[in-house]
């Protein structure tokens, strides 16, 4: 069935007619379309640009589990998302045609005892080779752990040295795919940017130097607002290392300033919620929020969340040939951000949910 969609556009937001065909964007009309929505604004499809799929508090979840994880994202207008790691393979849930467009990094990477057990692949060298099978494992993109406590000084540290994090990031980069890092503190920060890395995530130890080598190499920022607000309670656990705990205090204070700072600075910033192991799936539009609140116009907090970052990862927005993932809200999100709270409509491949 061919349908048809009249409304306000965004990012344009010009009043325009759409037809659906064979999950497909029509910009030219198609006789015969029945007409599905007349009014309202048509959104390119959110996007998590930080989402574990396949992950809960204890580690990884069954394949059911995961399914009903995406589902979640997909009700609150999520159509697209990059998970940003995982403990198990979710390849099953890309064959699934009602769940969100998932591109996968594989599994983290991190040294032993430097992560959270479970859940990444643990090396004690040869970053470089993980990597390569990591990209094989992927879709374009792989995670590493740039920085986490070290016992041994008690307090966030790096884990690789500059030479490990330019052959690791040759080696992707050969391969065509993408590399991004967990970074929660300052110090690994350089070696990670100056190495040509794409993306960070998190983010909260960027100062005005590593801010200014970002915007001037292009390197994205995620910096998950939402997950940033447990740190507080990371901080209250980890009485027997003081200085970590003082840390994560700090980064979290000052965790506005910076990303505001970012966001000044003309860096490449996304929205992702971080969903999966603390924080619940379906939160995307609070991480929009989020970004509103540290600096962004709202209009720019739906970008990074739907056609700026859609075109991150190589999906167009609602042009011609584009795929059919939009959502519909009745009034225009960008007057009230609470209104993506309330789609009226979520359409998927072209698909009514």
């Amino acid at each position: 069935m061919t349908l048809h969609l009249r409304g306000v556009v965004l990012p344009d937001g010009e009043p325009r007619d759409l037809w659906i065909v064979n999950g497909r964007v029509r910009t030219k009309p198609v006789p015969g379309a029945t007409t599905v929505v007349d009014g309202g604004f048509l959104v390119p499809g959110l996007v998590d640009a930080h989402c574990h799929v396949g992950l809960g508090p204890q580690g990884g979840v069954e394949l059911t589990e995961a399914v009903e994880q995406a589902l979640t994202d997909r009700d609150a207008g999520t159509l697209l998302i990059r998970d940003c790691g995982s403990p198990i393979d979710t390849t099953p849930l890309q064959e699934r045609l009602d769940l969100p467009r998932i591109i996968r990094a594989g599994r983290h990477i991190a040294r032993p005892k430097r992560y959270i057990p479970y859940i990444g692949v643990e090396i004690e060298s040869d970053l470089a080779s993980a990597v390569a099978e990591q990209v094989a494992h992927g879709d374009g993109w792989v995670k590493l752990v740039g920085d986490w406590i070290d016992r041994g000084v008690g307090d966030l540290a790096p884990l690789w040295t500059d030479d490990e994090l330019a052959a690791a990031m040759k080696v992707a980069h050969d391969a065509g795919a993408r590399v991004t890092a967990h970074v929660f503190g300052e110090d690994a920060l350089p070696g990670l940017i100056n190495a040509g890395i794409d993306c960070i995530e998190h983010g909260t130890g960027l100062t005005d130097d590593t801010i200014a080598l970002m915007a001037e190499q292009g390197t994205a920022l995620v910096p998950t607002l939402i997950n940033i607000e447990t740190f507080p309670g990371i901080a209250d656990k980890a009485a027997k290392y003081p200085s970590y705990a003082d840390h994560m205090r700090d980064l979290h204070a000052r965790c506005a300033a910076t990303v505001g700072a970012a966001i000044e600075a003309g860096v490449p910033v996304y929205a992702g919620t971080d969903a999966g192991g603390g924080i619940q799936h379906g939160r995307i539009v609070d991480e929009i929020v989020a970004l509103n609140r540290v600096g962004m116009t709202a209009a720019d907090a739906i970008g990074a969340a739907s056609w700026r970052a859609r075109e991150w990862l190589g999906f167009p927005s609602l042009t011609e040939g584009a795929a059919a993932d939009i959502v519909v809200y009745d009034e225009d999100p960008r007057v009230n951000l609470e209104t993506l709270r309330s789609p009226r409509m979520v359409m998927l491949r072209g698909r009514i949910h």
